[in-house]
């Protein structure tokens, strides 16, 4: 019994997820549908009808005293998260226990993250958003509503079933050999031949990653790239899992037919695996056919990825345009277009070219524009009315400089906004007196105006031209890369697709530290993290054992990280308990750059409704190392977190001996240049 709701106040449906059971659970409330072709309104209008006491209510304490519920749970057990972003409100509601209030925070705020790549700075306004959200074409907006509730449905499902989205990082495949092998082929055969062709259309690829699954191989980025954010990977890797989903279970059945004895390091250690012996898995020829050929996008696509489109029928060269942050020398955009290409070598296997669009420095141009009228307005409203205009330039001495950056910005676009032109010659007869008093509450709607229709430029530019924009890089040159990089990877491929679901096991580990179960390490200053595989197939052992037993090891290590999460939200950084026949443990620490640990300071407790900690679903561990750096303001700051599992049987002494050697013994493969 699962929910996810984006309304107005005015309780108008932005956007709608249910699982099967809560959609059962309506049409018995509210009664079935006759035609099935009104399945998608009719399931609208019942949760609309469900929903309402609720939303009213939530507008009328907004109204009266600016506040909202953010949880309560009803007599059935029914949990009910709610936040409110803008003039939207999102709900989350769980009816069957099997998720907590945090998991439906979580994904309140997961949702947020990827409308701000699917939309950019559109998120911003929530006039604009309520029509990207809600488009009047019933079509349009069905297939909206689709892909984000795919969007939504995978995240779960990596959520249940991989580390590194539980913990929130990313997670690298441990091949130094190959990973720098891949780093310098898409350097120098990818990259660089795609921006010195005259077929590329103004793009310039940025960044150029291979993903085997939902780990990252290789990543590289041009010298004159900003970086890339974690939480952003992150989400590019839930996209492009959307858009690419396993259908076969490659890990597992890879795993039974791969012949161990002849490559036993593939399974028990980290290191590189021999370069000079090809590896083969028993299958058809039809497993080895490439999937990107440029044809029917029917054939190279899953049927999933259809729904990403504005189209029903999409060109799979087609790219699909996302926003990040990007942080330049001479300026920062927390979301700038992209264009994304992603090009399936095979089932699993992903070649990803990340873009830098014609004319996206106009979206950094905005971003400074709305900053910049956003202090206005702030100032605006701590003035009091009728000041003179000579106290309100003091008060703002950018104002005059903002006025020629937004005259000039304005001239170079030409006539693309009379509305925008109308609004500024207005704000500035009365910004810019010479005689009299400039009034503060006639400028402050025209702040919130030139927000509002700046926002619509970018939405103009980028979101909905960007959505039918036939620019993009030639399928040609897509084919080059693609064929170059399946060739460079034929002999690797098999291995990869193994090593995806092996990545490192504990076996390797079991004799350096006795008793230890399961670890997770994470580097939160990259975004990274090192855990062994935890693989629970029925079908498959590992040393974790089959069926019940492996099922439980996992269910351990996915409470461990919800326990450490609530300790860390309470100011803890380091926590051992014991569970059962089991202890647990968790740190957090910082270091600098040479790897010296620094002492530990008191971290600020979080509300219970504050943001979710995490990199996806929040900003916590960045605005954690800004924190810490107020005191070390002359040193690079590193923040890692360390959690382990050990037999109860452990001494507690020997158990936090084992947890600094292993954080010593992980520190240097955790400083691979991926990022």
């Amino acid at each position: 019994m699962k929910c996810l709701l984006v309304v107005t106040e005015s309780a108008e449906i932005l956007f709608y997820w249910t699982d099967a059971a809560f959609e059962k659970n309506l049409r018995e409330q509210y009664g079935a549908v006759e035609n099935n072709e009104d399945k998608l309104p009719a399931v609208e209008d019942s949760i609309n009808t469900l929903f309402a006491p609720l939303i009213i209510s939530c507008s009328t304490l907004i109204e009266k005293i600016n506040d909202i519920y953010t949880s309560f749970v009803t007599e059935n057990g029914h949990h009910y998260i709610l936040h409110q972003f803008g003039e939207c409100l999102y709900i989350a509601v769980n009816g069957d226990g099997s998720e907590s209030e945090d998991d439906l925070r979580r994904k309140i705020f997961v949702l947020k993250k990827l409308m701000e790549v699917q939309f950019g700075m559109v998120t911003l306004n929530s006039t604009l958003l309520k029509k990207e959200l809600r488009p009047n074409d019933t079509g349009k907006r069905g297939r909206l509503w689709k892909m984000l509730q795919g969007l939504l449905d995978t995240y779960d499902l990596l959520r249940n079933q991989e580390q590194s989205f539980m913990v929130e990082a990313v997670e690298r495949l441990i091949h130094p050999t190959l990973c720098e092998q891949c780093i310098e082929f898409l350097e120098r055969r990818v990259v660089q031949q795609i921006n010195g062709s005259p077929e590329r259309a103004g793009e310039e690829v940025l960044h150029a990653f291979i993903l085997v699954h939902t780990k990252l191989l290789a990543f590289y980025s041009s010298r004159s790239a900003s970086s890339v954010k974690p939480s952003d990977l992150l989400a590019l890797i839930l996209i492009i899992q959307n858009m690419h989903p396993d259908i076969s279970d490659h890990g597992d059945t890879a795993a039974e037919d791969f012949d161990v004895g002849s490559t036993p390091e593939v399974y028990y250690t980290p290191q590189p695996s021999p370069t000079g012996k090809k590896t083969e898995l028993m299958g058809t020829e039809e497993e080895c056919t490439p999937v990107f050929q440029f044809v029917e996008p029917d054939i190279q696509m899953a049927e999933d990825s259809l729904n990403i489109l504005e189209s029903e029928h999409r060109d799979p060269a087609f790219p699909r345009r996302v926003f990040l942050e990007a942080t330049f020398k001479d300026g920062y955009c927390p979301m700038m277009p992209h264009s994304m290409y992603c090009l399936p070598l095979w089932p699993g296997i992903s070649l990803v070219l990340l873009t830098k669009i014609p004319n996206s420095q106009i979206a950094v141009s905005l971003y400074n524009f709305l900053e910049a009228f956003s202090l206005l307005e702030k100032k605006l409203n701590e003035v009091q009315e009728g000041i003179p205009h000579s106290r309100l330039q003091s008060s703002l001495p950018s104002l005059a400089d903002l006025r020629t950056k937004l005259d000039k910005f304005i001239r170079a676009l030409g006539n693309i906004d009379q509305q925008l032109q109308n609004t500024w010659t207005d704000f500035k007869n009365k910004a810019f007196l010479r005689t009299g008093q400039g009034n503060a509450r006639e400028l402050l709607p025209l702040c919130r105006s030139l927000r509002s229709q700046l926002c619509a430029i970018y939405r103009q530019y980028f979101v909905t031209e960007g959505q039918g924009s036939h620019q993009r890089l030639s399928e040609n040159l897509q084919k080059k890369a693609f064929t170059m990089m399946q060739e460079k990877l034929t002999d690797w491929k098999d291995f990869l697709l193994v090593k995806s679901k092996r990545n490192i096991t504990m076996v390797s580990y079991l004799e350096e530290f006795p008793g230890l179960i399961h670890f997770i390490y994470v580097d939160r200053t990259a975004g990274q993290m090192i855990s062994p595989s935890l693989n629970v197939s029925d079908d498959s052992t590992s040393e974790l054992g089959k069926g019940p037993l492996a099922h439980f090891i996992k269910s351990k290590v996915w409470s461990l990280v919800r326990t450490s999460r609530r300790y860390l939200q309470k100011g803890y950084t380091t926590v051992t308990l014991r569970d059962g026949d089991y202890y647990f443990s968790y740190f957090l620490w910082f270091e600098n750059e040479t790897g010296y640990k620094l002492e530990v300071i008191e971290l600020p407790v979080l509300s219970d409704d504050s943001a979710p900690i995490g990199m996806l679903a929040g900003d916590y561990y960045r605005q954690l190392l800004r924190y810490y750096s107020k005191t070390h303001q002359t040193e690079i700051i590193k923040c890692y977190e360390l959690m382990t599992i050990h037999l109860g049987v452990v001494p507690p002494d020997s158990i936090l001996q084992q947890c600094c050697d292993l954080a010593r013994k992980l520190w240097e493969p955790s400083r691979i240049p991926l990022l």
